[in-house]
């Protein structure tokens, strides 16, 4: 499941708001753009309600939650139609609107000078309605897709509306311009009699045993003898013939045929000796007195399951029986394939019918005719190709679509032959915030009137004056905080109302605030907890760019703590084999004490859909030796295994008692894996808070800490799904 959004956060209950552009948003003053603030466009409105309600059944140690702002991360605003064909990794397509997060697709990346395709995964999938254009190319092909959708071209990344300047100013599709891919593709016909009968004549012409005959048997009558068998080291192909067979009213047995061998692999066979289910199999695979489309599709599958190959670049089918080589031809011929037959003289009259066009018709080829066994992958091919990829027109439908859209390992995927972006997850910079800011699609909703509103909710009589948390969604201290300033009044409301709270942030600009937050801590219990990400400054050059130095979090720790206020710190996340090293940990650790943190927690990394290709690009591009290592952490979920989490509990513990940071409750150490107070950080459900980052004791709504461990042997961690985000 995503991260979940309360509906108390929305601007609009009765109609959902999208983001950038935003045109129904109720409460909205005005967008603007400063010059401090470039790439980021602020929509200030007047909200509703501030105070949003987490739900009961939620493992979050806290009842209320604020978010100043909405909308630190990327939002959603590329998309397709639902019928756009993706490439997967087998060689076959799908339905953009029928992928699901984890299929294998095909995407790129550049390996030097040149692009090539490679395996990647769907790692989220979602869904709107947007404005709708058509994208028509030289060679044919028509792609549907949002004005803001972006396609590969010779000139770089080009969304498909845009302008020259003003507001609307990005680089946009013309008809100078040519898409990257392989081009116009079809889609796969529907199984039907003709199709069946076709691939099943294809198949057993080209490599069953079909016969029947009769033997002599001293004293005895002459015997018929009924056979039909179908040995292939692919099931697939036996796979879809028995299904074929069966849907005719043949049964056929499986049974192994040869053993794999050092070079040879398996073989498993179908087969019958019932004479009249060999009758009707002899029917069936007749060569027919007129050909249909739906038939010379199904046998050109057929006959490439029996006898076609791949490899190295060439298509091709081979077989000795001259009939079959003449209707293979006829068939290629019929649907514009240019194949030729070539006979290099062997004794046994073996030819082969090659198919000439390159990758471009061989995956035309494929998705025709749809054979079972897969021979047609792109993995690692250069991003190359005769095609007409030339942009011949734009057309506004001038209407609104269903659209889809996914997030993929490689930022990109092939939809109709050519190369598409994709959306990055609305969670993109969740933990690492690796486009922070400076991504031109940035959008934040400015909730302007927030303490004025939040005054008034608690000063209901029904207000129980529980803990209110703050910075569990979004930052409320992200860099638009410095041009609004609506924590001090939220401070204030929170405070003179007698409510206990808490702030988690990774922003330096909470020192601003240390005044307001010591006056408040002698009023109500009061957390703060600092996420300090990466320590090593080159990583954090490298990941975290535009985001406050470790130096400078370390700071703001030292001042609160000087100031008498409690600050638990968030070492997240630790980077397997990149900063869970002895010294690195040794020297984070000793930073955080000497800063004088309350307590600490360590978190290894997580990579959610959005994070996760971020990160494995940049891994892949300065540490290339270490993703086998990641795909094998993070193969099966966002999250490291438990023996990972183990293993780092066990390396950190010895350190955090060294530095004094293991003398709360038991000790912080495990705080890594003790399911006693696996309360579930936001985005992480197995670790817990560190002491100093929530309220505790004596106030509605703040549970005690023996409350908090005795409450949570009982339950269960949370679901991956309920969890909120830590900024």
């Amino acid at each position: 499941m995503d991260v979940m959004r309360w509906d108390a956060q929305r601007l609009d209950l009765e109609e959902p708001t999208t983001l950038p552009g935003m045109p129904s948003i109720r409460g909205l003053l005005r967008s603007v753009q400063v010059p401090e603030f470039p790439g980021l466009t602020f929509h200030e409105v007047r909200a509703k309600s501030a105070l949003n309600h987490v739900p009961g059944e939620s493992a979050m140690p806290f009842p209320w939650t604020i978010n100043p702002y909405r909308g630190c991360s990327h939002s959603c605003v590329y998309c397709l139609s639902g019928d756009t064909r993706i490439l997967m990794a087998d060689g076959s397509q799908r339905n953009l609107s029928d992928l699901r997060v984890g299929d294998r697709i095909v995407g790129t990346e550049k390996r030097g000078t040149y692009r090539h395709y490679v395996e990647t995964e769907v790692l989220a999938h979602w869904s709107t309605v947007k404005p709708a254009h058509r994208v028509i190319l030289r060679d044919g092909t028509e792609i549907v897709a949002s004005g803001d959708h972006r396609f590969l071209t010779g000139r770089g990344w080009k969304h498909v509306t845009g302008s020259m300047s003003g507001a609307g100013q990005r680089p946009y599709l013309t008809t100078n311009d040519s898409l990257l891919g392989f081009g116009r593709t079809v889609g796969a016909l529907d199984a039907c009699d003709d199709y069946r009968r076709g691939y099943l004549t294809g198949m057993v012409r080209g490599d069953a045993d079909l016969k029947v005959y009769r033997y002599a048997r001293s004293g005895r009558k002459h015997g018929d003898v009924h056979r039909f068998r179908l040995a292939l080291a692919d099931r697939e192909g036996l796979h879809r013939t028995h299904a074929d067979l069966t849907q005719e009213g043949v049964t056929t047995d499986w049974f192994d045929f040869t053993p794999a061998t050092e070079r040879r692999r398996a073989m498993t066979a179908i087969r019958t000796s019932a004479a009249a289910s060999v009758a009707r199999i002899m029917r069936l695979t007749e060569w027919p007195g007129e050909t249909t489309t739906a038939w010379q599709r199904g046998f050109l599958a057929g006959i490439f399951d029996a006898g076609g190959s791949r490899s190295q670049g060439v298509l091709r089918i081979s077989n000795a029986d001259d009939e079959i080589l003449r209707r293979t031809g006829e068939a290629f011929a019929a649907f514009g394939f240019d194949a030729v037959l070539e006979d290099t003289g062997l004794t046994n009259r073996v030819r082969t019918v090659r198919l000439r066009g390159g990758l471009r018709e061989h995956l035309r080829f494929v998705h025709l005719v749809d054979p079972a066994v897969r021979k047609c992958t792109v993995d690692g091919m250069a991003v190359k190709s005769d095609a007409d990829l030339r942009v011949v027109c734009i057309e506004d439908l001038g209407r609104e679509m269903p659209m889809f859209d996914i997030t993929t390992g490689t930022g990109d995927f092939v939809a109709n032959g050519v190369i598409s972006h994709n959306c990055f997850a609305r969670k993109t910079h969740e933990w690492l915030e690796m486009d922070s800011g400076r991504d031109f699609d940035s959008q934040v909703v400015v909730k302007t009137n927030l303490a004025d509103v939040l005054r008034r909710e608690l000063s209901r009589p029904s207000w129980k004056h529980e803990h209110v948390a703050l910075g569990t969604n979004t930052d409320p201290y992200q860099r638009a905080e410095g041009r609004y300033k609506l924590m001090p009044g939220v401070i204030r409301a929170l405070a003179d109302s007698g409510t206990p709270f808490s702030i988690l942030t990774k922003g330096t600009l909470l020192r601003r605030d240390i005044p307001l937050l010591v006056e408040a801590a002698g009023q109500v219990p009061l957390g703060l907890g600092v996420s300090l990400a990466i320590w090593d400054d080159e990583l954090h050059n490298g990941l975290e760019p535009g985001v406050p130095t470790p130096k400078a979090r370390l700071d703001l720790v030292r001042a609160l703590a000087d100031a008498g206020l409690p600050c638990g710190v968030f070492l997240a996340p630790v980077l397997p084999a990149l900063t869970d090293g002895v010294d690195d940990l040794d020297a984070a650790l000793g930073a955080i004490a000497a800063a004088g943190a309350t307590g600490v927690t360590v978190i290894p990394l997580h990579l959610r859909p959005g994070a996760r290709e971020w990160f494995m690009a940049w891994l892949a591009r300065e540490h290339p030796e270490l993703v086998p290592r990641y795909q094998q952490l993070y193969a099966r979920r966002a999250y490291v295994p438990a023996e990972y989490r183990t293993w780092l509990a066990q390396r950190v513990a010895p350190l955090l008692t060294k530095h004094s940071l293991d003398r709360h409750s038991g000790g912080t150490a495990r705080k890594v894996v003790d399911p006693v107070i696996t309360s579930g950080v936001p985005g992480d459900p197995e670790v817990g808070f560190p002491d100093g980052s929530l309220p505790t004791g004596g106030m509605p709504g703040v549970r005690p800490k023996s409350e908090l461990a005795s409450v949570l042997r009982a339950g269960t961690a949370p679901d991956e799904g309920d969890q909120l985000t830590l900024l």
